[in-house]
C-alpha cells in the first residue's frame, strides 16, 4: 500500500469508527470498559462493515470473471 493509500485509508476508518460510535452511543451500547468495546466493535463489525467488504470482494471476482470470459 502506498502511502497516499494508508493515508485514505486512515482517514476512512476514522470516519466509519465516528458513525460506528455514534451508532453506539445512540443504541445505548455500552463502551465504558475495554471488553465491552472489544463487543461492541465485533458486532458492529459483523452487522454493518463485512457484508459490505464481502459484497464489494464478490462484485470485484464476478467483474474479473467475467472480463476473462470475454478475452
Amino acid at each position: 500500500m502506498t502511502p497516499e493509500q494508508k493515508q485514505q485509508l486512515d482517514t476512512h476508518v476514522q470516519a466509519i469508527a465516528q458513525l460506528l460510535y455514534n451508532d453506539a452511543q445512540n443504541k445505548g451500547l455500552s463502551v465504558d470498559s475495554l471488553s465491552d468495546i472489544e463487543q461492541t466493535v465485533r458486532v458492529q463489525l459483523q452487522e454493518y462493515v463485512s457484508p459490505e467488504v464481502g459484497n464489494f470482494l464478490c462484485k470485484q471476482l464476478v467483474q474479473s470473471l467475467a472480463s476473462e470470459a470475454d478475452e
